[in-house]
């Protein structure tokens, strides 16, 4: 089976939940396909005993199918920037300092807190894993995924001033949260060139000063090009080659693409650069390619999300792991933002209860599942992989779905 017609049946499916959401279930569009995917995987598990024809043509396509490259290497790119280019850059300027701190502190605290909690929790359910393992969980399992929080805060009427920071948290705390998780991961062994600390200064300038740097530039590039033509048509398709250019450079130079995309759209987004470089019919048509590439994606991706179910081992002890990890992942993102929070409460006239809000809305998503899939077999994978899935769709469903409720009872709105 080739790509072009995996491809048609994932968006085939993904129209098909779609409009089943809107018509019937009417709920954001990342919970309400990760839930229709669930259903319908859960259908074709129960129609199995019957027929199993559908269930080997489901397996078949996602054994096809490498989620970790898909996302990390090519999806991500295209979701970070169209969230970045409708992002006020203003605001996030003013927010810089805290973003930047809950995106490398709060993750480095939050990696610690969960690894140490989820070794003990592993010892008495009797699964003797080594510590150096349940920190490479606690490595993936804590960047919180822009993909799924973007979607969801647009509709749960935060203050903005709280959402900004939650945004621009989650945007940037990715590509940090990959090269601490990639750190760890060659220090655990995964790595063929071992582990030194050299080697993890080299790693974190290349991947993220170098992911920053180049995306300064494609921005700076995008701007130059777009601010010297008035034809919205080669405008629209000049952010396009910034982005698929851009990426495949990135990861031929070993830099961080997301984080490159990040800035890059941050740059082409901001109210300086739109009203320089575009006119108005440009800045619509410019919008709504990306809305639109931001929802096709968004929709494959959650479907895909809901899809990875097949690919999990149903070890009873293994679920019980999961399910007693999600208060565990929360309290401990709790415990990371308090400091950070703390420090810039007066400065910056945080609204009540940040640190609550942003525990709550800081929605684990695909980035995490990828991560997971990426672990070898000595790492534990199967166990680690089942741990994730259960706390992103606890995350993606309760979390996204509770949101709005909790903030209208904080009375935030």
């Amino acid at each position: 089976m080739d790509y072009f017609v995996i491809a048609s049946i994932l968006v085939f499916l993904s129209a098909v939940f779609g409009y089943l959401n809107l018509r019937f279930f009417k709920l954001p569009n990342t919970i309400g396909l990760t839930f229709i995917t669930i259903l319908f995987t859960l259908a074709v598990f129960v129609l199995s005993y019957f027929d199993d024809t559908l269930l080997q043509a489901e397996r078949f396509i996602i054994s096809q199918i490498d989620f970790k490259v898909v996302l990390l290497d090519i999806m991500l790119s295209f979701l970070l920037f169209a969230g970045a280019l409708h992002t006020d850059l203003q605001k996030l300027k003013e927010q810089r300092w805290p973003v930047l701190v809950f995106a490398t502190f709060g993750v480095l605290v939050s990696t610690f807190l969960i690894g140490t909690a989820t070794f003990f929790l592993l010892k008495l359910l009797g699964l003797n894993v080594a510590f150096i393992y349940c920190l490479l969980f606690g490595a993936l399992i804590s960047p919180t995924d822009p993909i799924a929080v973007l979607g969801i805060l647009k509709k749960a009427g935060a203050p903005k001033k709280l959402e900004i920071k939650i945004v621009g948290e989650s945007l940037f705390n990715d590509g940090v949260g990959v090269v601490v998780f990639l750190t760890i991961f060659g220090l655990a062994g995964g790595s063929e060139e071992g582990f030194s600390i050299a080697s993890v200064l080299e790693l974190f300038v290349v991947e993220v000063l170098g992911g920053l740097l180049w995306g300064l530039f494609l921005g700076w590039v995008t701007y130059y090009f777009m601010k010297r033509i008035d034809d919205y048509n080669i405008e629209v398709i000049i952010t396009l080659a910034t982005v698929m250019t851009g990426t495949i450079v990135a990861t031929h130079l070993h830099v961080s693409a997301p984080l490159a995309m990040v800035v890059a759209g941050l740059m082409v987004g901001g109210n300086k650069s739109r009203e320089l470089a575009m006119s108005k019919t440009t800045e619509t048509y410019v919008d709504k390619f990306w809305e639109l590439i931001d929802i096709l994606l968004n929709t494959i991706l959650f479907v895909l999300v809901g899809m990875e179910m097949l690919v999990l081992e149903f070890n009873p002890t293994y679920i019980y792991a999961g399910l007693l990890a999600i208060p565990i992942a929360l309290v401990c993102r709790y415990l990371s933002l308090m400091g950070p929070v703390k420090l810039f409460q007066k400065k910056l006239d945080f609204v009540p209860n940040t640190t609550l809000i942003m525990t709550w809305g800081g929605l684990r998503g695909a980035i995490s599942i990828a991560l997971a899939l990426g672990l070898t077999e000595a790492m534990q994978r199967d166990l680690f992989l089942v741990i994730t899935y259960i706390i992103v769709i606890f995350s993606i469903l309760v979390q996204g779905l509770t949101v709005e409720k909790l903030i209208r009872r904080l009375k935030l709105e």
